[in-house]
């Protein structure tokens, strides 16, 4: 197996604390590898630390104890610190702080610009990274007269167009409409699986974390469960304890097992849920 692109080793970070109070840990002996092109989604409710542990992702910030590596490199090295952002790129929640230009080509050519990319390289860039997203026959369209969806998928392609093996996303769908989330996740999903882009997807939607391969679940600074979504989400008790609930299929045949009924726990899609109910009933 190759090396994780991105690892944390007994990671922990506190922001300053008020003067007279001691610090509170918000990262608490954190550690975690990523593999280079997973789908990885990190779950939490507010307060988690999964935010927190996202920015330090790509060096926005350094950690008060432990290790965060980027592709084997550490992120606490000063002098690594572009090579570091050239392999994750991060999407934020509200993309109207990330685009800046007035046009959108010209806003997605504005980090390979930075990075010092040559300007005939960075055309095809802009066009690729526009087409990744499906933004492509709008590239001479002002940002600001775009939906939140599209936008977002602007900042995507923007971050895209710097050539990042990572995309780390935090909580890119916070502000959006379900029409806007919908076009976010599948944009997310297809970058994964058709250009080999490793996605880490900071969330705390349930049905947006089910779509990933690999589900994380972090409480007050902590990993509680990792795994495969299926997996980790039949652990109803355990996430209701952390403040968290489950997706809507899961939570109905949960009540339903309460009640002395034999069904699984792992499914997810409505239509899984159906004919595991289906299957049930036919038994009887």
């Amino acid at each position: 197996m190759s090396d994780p692109i991105l690892k944390t080793e007994s990671l922990t970070f506190s922001y300053p604390a008020e003067e007279g109070k001691a610090a509170k840990a918000v990262l608490d002996g954190v550690d975690l590898e990523v593999a280079s092109g997973s789908f990885v989604a990190v779950l939490g409710h507010n307060g988690s630390g999964k935010s927190t542990l996202a920015k330090h992702m790509n060096a926005i910030l350094l950690p008060s104890g432990g290790k965060v590596y980027v592709d084997g490199m550490d992120t606490a090295d000063e002098a690594r610190l572009l090579d570091i952002r050239r392999v994750v790129g991060m999407v934020f929640q509200n993309p109207d702080n990330q685009i800046v230009a007035n046009v959108v080509e010209e806003d997605c050519a504005f980090g390979p610009e930075n990075l010092g990319v040559e300007s005939h390289e960075i055309r095809s860039r802009v066009d690729d990274a526009l087409k990744a997203v499906g933004m492509y026959h709008l590239r001479e369209h002002a940002p600001h007269l775009l939906s939140g969806g599209q936008k977002q998928r602007i900042a995507i392609a923007g971050v895209l167009a710097m050539k990042p093996r990572c995309v780390v996303l935090d909580e890119p769908t916070a502000m959006l409409d379900p029409i806007g989330r919908k076009e976010v996740l599948e944009t997310v999903k297809r970058l994964n699986r058709e250009n080999g882009v490793t996605v880490v997807l900071i969330t705390h939607h349930m049905d947006e974390a089910a779509q990933a391969d690999r589900l994380v679940v972090m409480s007050d600074g902590e990993i509680i469960a990792d795994g495969p979504p299926r997996q980790v989400f039949c652990r109803v008790e355990e996430l209701k304890a952390a403040g968290l609930t489950v997706p809507e299929t899961v939570e109905l045949l949960y009540e339903l097992r309460k009640e002395g009924l034999d069904l699984p726990l792992d499914a997810l899609t409505d239509e899984e849920c159906a004919q595991a109910i289906y299957q049930m009933l036919n038994k009887e």
